[in-house]
């Protein structure tokens, strides 16, 4: 079997090496809180596409620290009742060019939200100050030398996830005991902090091959590079000797997938290619090892970061199952 990371019995023990901050559960606890002050106020303006039977909408809302934010909102006409689905994107994408992709689930009676990450390719604006730090080399590193740890980049678009699954579940037509979350790469580590941070609404959590996981992994195995590569930006012009290692990394930590992931109470379903140098399978492993619900993975030996065959329609099956 093909293995560029752990022998798959080591990967279901593994534990994760990025350390936690000693003020975590307060962290995410003061973030809920901001989340849930702003309320459920959105704004939904009919698409420019719509066909029979559907109706699709720009639904845009005010999130955390004022940044417009934007999401597809697509639900079958006339029906109540409704099970939903939170589609989350890959890193620097967006929620897709076509409105017609997200159809088959609404033509199974969901209702379709698929949001657009702030800051990076759709339409979601990313108007957050930062007080100090690089904001050059993308995401994971913005806000990562501020004064204020609130001004990381993924605690922002990690409270867009659960202002959006509060939105969704708020309008008329959706049974919010009937949500779920999907996503790869970036959009599995979405799926996995939605499921994290609103567990009381997010029944169903489908990470594939979850990105923000375990950082520290990633560089002891020199993978910091592609989706990671500004890992070693930051180092090579920040802390070029590593003197500022361990509090970087936990620093890190509060946007660290693993750490959010024994809040999860959702069944989970996540797929793993084994041949995954962009998101190693031991950092996955990291966050999935702290799930406590009910939970299974779909291993694909041959493959990486890329589409898994079949795995599309397996996430469907599982959806279908709420």
């Amino acid at each position: 079997m093909p293995v560029i990371d752990m022998p798959v019995n080591e990967l279901f023990t593994y534990e994760g090496k990025n350390p936690k901050p000693v003020d975590f559960d307060a962290y995410w606890d003061e973030a809920k809180a901001e989340v849930a002050a702003l309320g459920t106020n959105c704004e939904l303006v009919p698409a420019a596409f719509q066909v029979p039977g559907i109706e699709c909408f720009d639904l845009w809302f005010t999130g955390v620290k004022g940044s417009r934010v934007y999401a597809k909102y697509l639900r079958p006409n006339g029906q109540k009742q409704c099970p939903a689905l939170l589609e989350f994107h890959g890193y620097a994408g967006s929620s897709g060019a076509d409105w017609s992709h997200k159809l088959a689930y609404v033509q199974q009676g969901f209702c379709v939200a698929a949001l657009d990450c702030r800051g990076q390719g759709g339409l979601s604006a990313d108007s957050t100050a930062v007080q100090g730090g690089t904001t050059l080399r993308g995401h994971i590193v913005r806000g990562l030398d501020s004064s204020d740890p609130t001004d990381l980049a993924y605690r922002q678009m990690f409270c867009d996830t659960v202002q959006l699954a509060h939105i969704v579940a708020a309008f008329p037509e959706v049974d919010n005991q009937r949500m779920g979350a999907r996503g790869g790469s970036q959009g599995g580590a979405l799926t996995l902090a939605c499921a994290a941070l609103a567990p009381e609404l997010i029944q169903r959590c489908a990470p594939m091959y979850p990105f923000l996981c375990d950082y520290q992994r990633v560089w002891e195995m020199d993978l910091d590079q592609h989706a990671y590569e500004e890992l070693r930006y930051f180092f090579r012009s920040f802390d070029p000797q590593h003197t500022r290692a361990v509090e970087i990394f936990t620093r890190l930590g509060y946007v660290d997938c693993q750490h959010l992931a024994s809040r999860i109470t959702a069944t989970t379903m996540m797929a793993t290619g084994l041949m995954d140098t962009i998101c190693p399978p031991s950092t996955q492993f990291a966050a999935y090892n702290k799930i406590t619900a009910e939970k299974s993975v779909e291993f694909y030996p041959d493959f990486g970061h890329e589409m898994l065959p079949g795995f599309d329609d397996k996430v469907m099956a599982f959806m279908l199952g709420l």
